[in-house]
């Protein structure tokens, strides 16, 4: 299986889970690619970012919700599709955990995959 980050972006945040206040989120767009079988999946995940230097991603506040999933293969057209809709999905995600992502102040420049 061939997981890929096709896009992920650190943002501020709000939000509080497991008794611990977050400040950041990792927001990403996963690939996961196997025998002509294509699947992508919305994430969003809350760490505590206690000062400029803390990236330490905790994986007890991470949401995701699945977006597409259907035999094929990665496509251009497909994934620009999907990050069109990223926002929306991870807003609401964010929201139902009682989190919200700072859009407006991004920590770290997006990387694609």
């Amino acid at each position: 299986m061939a997981t890929i980050n096709v896009y992920e972006q650190y943002f501020s945040a709000r939000g509080s889970f497991n008794g611990a206040e977050r400040r950041g989120a990792l927001v990403m767009l996963i690939s996961d690619s196997e025998a002509g079988h294509i699947r992508y999946e919305a994430s969003v995940t809350f760490f505590p970012h206690a000062d400029e230097e803390d990236y330490a991603v905790s994986w007890d506040a991470c949401f995701s919700r699945p977006l597409y999933d259907a035999p094929g293969r990665r496509s251009r057209k497909r994934e620009a599709q999907l990050l069109s809709e990223l926002r929306g999905v991870v807003d609401a995600l964010a929201a139902e955990a009682g989190g919200e992502v700072l859009w407006d102040e991004p920590l770290r420049p997006a990387r694609m995959g």
